[in-house]
């Protein structure tokens, strides 16, 4: 069958091809917006990408087209769809009739840390020789001699078994990115809908999206339409004490729940054993390095089966700050419930290299190293920043920032973005043009009120940017780039300015 894709470059889209190839289709695409990485590995696994949105690329009319949701009605090669009669569907959809349908499906939710779980836990089961299928929103980063993890990890995506070879009697496993953006123009519930999985991380829930949805009550209620589908012998996974998660849990809960907690032992203060914290947790992990970089990790259950329970195991990795800590603990919840041990599990992310675009090491020019980051959210650019001031604590920080997605385009968290890269001793913001609500009076206007958050800048063109950094940076300083886009090519721009400087 051919399969033509609508924005095939998307993380989500892009995964889905790849997946569309291994189910043995011929697949093509377009879109608008063709970068690395996924163009890349789009072209590596034989995907022809064409750009623009022509009607000529739907002729001849393809068997399918598959959908992505930045499509629109009035679009030339939408109207020519419908008009024509041709088959359609949207990318949700897809998978879960053509991949979803027979598996234990393991979805990971939440505003933040998504890709970055979900990564984490499919490498874990694939460490633990369970030959799980995955969607990832990001391509993993693979610092291993093991060819089989080596092969698997290449892309965002993986078919992988359709039985659990450990356990005949149980159907195989997939583990997905579920976003709660919605599937297509014609379906608007969110893409997590289609997935309908027997295992849930519920990893945290703040207003995002402003674009498609009115307030936090319409993402809880999209959450919940999630919560309805996940069976009474399945299980939720969510971080302890997060109200907007409870307060989602309180419309109706069907499944039984793991909550999980993260205690910092660095701090003069430890929370005691009876501690609101721990009583509430199913799982801890405890800190034992300030930068996230190892931590041990802890379950307690009166369940009797003791096969696979140890009272503490050891994660020490290259991985830093308390949001990645948080993403490695339910990640190993979620891997236990399906019959990974706790060591095992703590092993296998002591050897996980993390993945593109989250705080990815692209380059050190002069002692100056530079970082990728994908944090498009207040809270993301503050827990990014966090885990890169202490784990580089004897560098100077800088922060560049594109106000990329179209909730931080619509100025929604504009109050509390200055305050989002307090941690930073630089930030510059990208002010393109068309950015109408004024990102630099909200920031002059909070470092006025406020001295304690650094020095930031606002400026209107990348070049500006790259010379301003050109000047000011030291040997010995880390620079954070952060976007949820390519940045008009700033990355590599950069480290050749920094070398020529």
């Amino acid at each position: 069958m051919h399969i033509h894709i609508l924005g095939i470059c998307g993380t989500f889209m892009g995964s889905l091809a790849l997946l569309a190839r291994a189910l043995g289709h011929t697949v093509s695409g377009s879109d608008t917006n063709i970068y690395p990485p996924m163009s890349t590995q789009l072209e590596q696994a034989g995907v022809t990408i064409e750009e623009g949105y022509l009607i000529t690329h739907l002729q001849p009319a393809p068997d399918l087209v598959v959908v992505g949701n930045a499509m629109k009605r009035g679009m030339d090669v939408i109207e020519y769809m419908l008009d024509s009669g041709l088959r359609y569907t949207s990318g949700p959809q897809f998978l879960s009739e053509q991949v979803l349908q027979s598996r234990h499906v393991i979805a990971v939710a939440g505003t933040h840390g998504k890709t970055t779980t979900t990564t984490m836990l499919a490498w874990i089961l694939h460490y633990a020789g369970i030959d799980t299928g995955f969607l990832i929103g990001g391509v993993p980063l693979v610092n291993t001699t093991d060819e089989h993890l080596q092969q698997v990890f290449a892309h965002s995506s993986y078919l992988g078994a359709e039985k659990d070879t450990h356990d005949s009697a149980n159907t195989g496993y997939f583990v997905i990115e579920a976003d709660e953006y919605d599937s297509a123009f014609f379906d608007k519930r969110s893409k997590f809908v289609h997935y309908r999985p027997r295992t849930a991380i519920l990893n945290n829930l703040e207003f995002d999206h402003a674009d498609i949805f009115a307030d936090l009550d319409a993402i809880q209620t999209q959450f919940h339409h999630m919560v309805r589908m996940i069976p009474s012998t399945g299980k939720i996974i969510m971080p302890a004490a997060t109200i907007s998660l409870e307060e989602t849990l309180a419309k109706g809960v069907w499944t039984p729940i793991w909550r999980t907690a993260v205690i910092d032992s660095t701090l003069s203060t430890i929370p005691t054993e009876d501690s609101p914290l721990k009583n509430s947790s199913d799982w801890q992990a405890e800190l034992i390095s300030a930068d996230g970089s190892q931590f041990t990790v802890s379950f307690n259950s009166d369940d009797t089966n003791t096969e696979h329970k140890e009272a503490s195991s050891l994660v020490d990795w290259s991985m830093s700050g308390l949001h990645n800590v948080n993403n490695a603990l339910v990640a190993i919840a979620a891997a236990y419930n399906v019959g990974v041990s706790v060591k095992t599990a703590c092993t296998a992310l002591s050897a996980f290299a993390g993945i593109k675009r989250r705080m990815e090491l692209i380059g050190d020019v002069n002692d100056i190293l530079v970082f990728d980051d994908f944090a498009h959210h207040p809270t993301a650019i503050t827990t990014t920043l966090d885990g890169a001031k202490k784990k580089l604590a004897d560098r100077r920080l800088w922060a560049i920032i594109e106000p990329r997605s179209n909730t931080m385009k619509m100025g929604v968290h504009q109050e509390s973005l200055a305050q989002s890269t307090a941690l930073a001793d630089y930030t510059l913001w990208y002010e393109p043009t068309g950015l109408e609500w004024g990102l630099r009076k909200v920031i002059d206007t909070a470092t006025t009120a406020n001295s304690n958050m650094g020095n930031q800048q606002v400026l209107s063109s990348v070049d500006d940017i790259i010379a301003y950094i050109s000047t000011h940076a030291n040997a010995g300083d880390a620079i954070v780039i952060m976007s949820n886009g390519g940045f008009e090519g700033i990355h590599q721009r950069l480290l050749t300015a920094l070398a020529n400087s």
